[in-house]
């Protein structure tokens, strides 16, 4: 195994702990829904939602 010193591990550790929060920032934001107004096209004509 490697040799590594400790501030090589810590920033080992911190790339991560900011990856991690990268991608939890971005799941949450894709399961938020978007507020306005939603309008739709269909077989039954038009229908507009506010949201």
């Amino acid at each position: 195994m490697p040799q590594f010193s400790r501030s090589t591990l810590n920033l080992i550790v911190g790339i991560l702990i900011i990856v991690v929060l990268v991608i939890g920032y971005q799941l949450y934001q894709d399961r938020q829904q978007p507020k306005g107004v939603q309008i739709n096209v269909g077989p039954g004509g038009i229908s507009i939602k506010e949201k």
